[in-house]
């Protein structure tokens, strides 16, 4: 696999690449954009050498504190092809997370649950998760992988485009995302950080599945592997 290496010391795994797209592998605690010369474009615009007049642009969001898989385009008709992937809705992304607390659904059965709370477009808070505003139909399915003394591994698909989706339908299930400092108790995110040494939000992109240009049909490009943070601190809780 290549990797980008960033002035920070951060390794960027590249998943994929075509003439005028990437797919990569984004750091937890690094900007899609809103970092001038430290965020993801422009580390990719700089080590690719991919700026040209257009520049380096996402096709899709994921929040500062979430890590995986992401789209880049350098060419507009590269990016409106994607975006009208998304616009039509048949793209397909996966994230991995461990949230707090068991939860009843039989782990590893393979069977889909769903959390169907509406929610508005303001995000809310810990407090409001579902938002201040009108809310609107809003769907995530997820399975349980596994549970531990305190923890449940879950993978989760959401299937509308809400800010923090799965962030605010597992706050609202009353089983919130580990480290999540939004929607979170300030108390958790305290006692996981003091006795385990966790402390980042545990939600990743694990993969994506698009149609690539000039490709008749579907390819899933997937991470390589649950972050290790994810790993130890689930694996820790046994």
């Amino acid at each position: 696999m290549t990797f980008l290496i960033t002035p920070g010391q951060f390794e960027i795994p590249i998943i994929a690449a075509g003439n005028g797209w990437l797919v990569v592998e984004k750091p937890v605690g690094m900007s899609v954009h809103n970092d001038p010369g430290a965020d993801l474009v422009s580390l990719v615009r700089r080590d690719q050498g991919m700026a040209g007049t257009f520049g380096i642009h996402p096709v899709h969001r994921l929040d500062l504190e979430t890590s995986g898989v992401m789209i880049l385009c350098s060419e507009p008709k590269v990016l409106r092809f994607f975006a009208r992937q998304f616009e039509a809705g048949t793209v397909t992304k996966r994230y991995v997370a461990v949230l707090h607390g068991r939860m009843q659904t039989t782990p590893g059965d393979g069977e889909w649950s769903a959390w169907d709370w509406p929610l508005s477009a303001d995000s809310g808070g810990r407090r409001f998760p579902q938002g201040r505003g009108e809310v609107k139909e809003c769907h995530t399915r997820f399975r349980v992988q596994e549970v531990s003394r305190h923890y449940t591994l879950v993978e989760c698909e959401p299937l509308s485009g809400r800010t923090h989706q799965i962030r605010r339908h597992a706050r609202l299930a009353g089983h919130p995302v580990v480290g999540d400092r939004r929607y979170g108790s300030g108390r958790a995110i305290t006692r996981v950080r003091q006795q385990c040494g966790f402390t980042r939000l545990a939600l990743h992109a694990m993969e994506i599945r698009v149609v690539p240009p000039g490709q008749p049909r579907p390819v899933t490009f997937r991470s390589s592997a649950v972050p290790a943070e994810l790993r130890e601190l689930f694996a820790g809780d046994q």
